[in-house]
């Protein structure tokens, strides 16, 4: 039997945002929904906080009862909403600690905002990676020869007159094309952003 093809981050951000619009009009489903797609990044997230399995797992719990409760909270034009429950997350494992009900293994009230740790915490994975992945589908959308350019000049390094040179064009003609290919890309996030 073939395994069915994961869905791409766009589709499942698609789906996790319908998901929190049917909660928010009480649609018990969507709860499996957005429990089933986000589990396991959130419990990361408040196992990181909180330093103990059971103290993680009943923080989850209170996300989800909270978030059937407060569902029509969520605004999808401040965040995506993988960003808002993890926000959501942090914040009740945080509460927690506060309420002083946590074991031994959590880490200090004082240490949670800032969690010291040297790795980014899952919801800034999560929206550099929705960020990674918008402007990648937004350089797709430029021609072939300004997006290479592009690519070029940022992700491998090359310099303008290097890119000029291979091109067989002027410098100026290079910074040109590499300019309006970045106004265009600025206009597509943008555009997407507002979206």
């Amino acid at each position: 039997m073939a395994a069915r093809p994961r869905p791409s981050s766009d589709e499942a951000r698609e789906a996790l945002r319908d998901a929190m619009a049917r909660l928010a009009a009480g649609d018990q489903a969507a709860l499996e929904e957005i429990y089933r797609a986000t589990r396991v990044k959130l419990f990361g997230i408040t196992l990181r906080i909180l330093g103990d399995r059971k103290e993680a797992e009943d923080a989850l719990q209170d996300v989800y009862v909270n978030l059937w409760q407060r569902a029509d909270r969520y605004d999808p034009t401040r965040a995506s909403p993988i960003a808002w429950l993890a926000a959501f997350a942090r914040n009740r494992a945080i509460d927690r600690l506060r309420t002083g009900k946590v074991r031994a293994g959590a880490v200090g009230i004082e240490e949670a905002a800032p969690l010291p740790d040297e790795n980014p915490l899952a919801d800034v994975l999560l929206v550099d990676a929705e960020q990674t992945a918008q402007i990648h589908k937004c350089l797709g959308a430029l021609d072939a020869r300004t997006q290479s350019h592009i690519r070029a000049a940022f992700f491998e390094g090359y310099t303008y007159a290097q890119l000029a040179e291979a091109a067989d064009v002027p410098l100026g003609t290079m910074k040109s094309w590499i300019r309006r290919g970045l106004q265009r890309l600025r206009a597509c996030l943008e555009a997407s952003e507002a979206a």
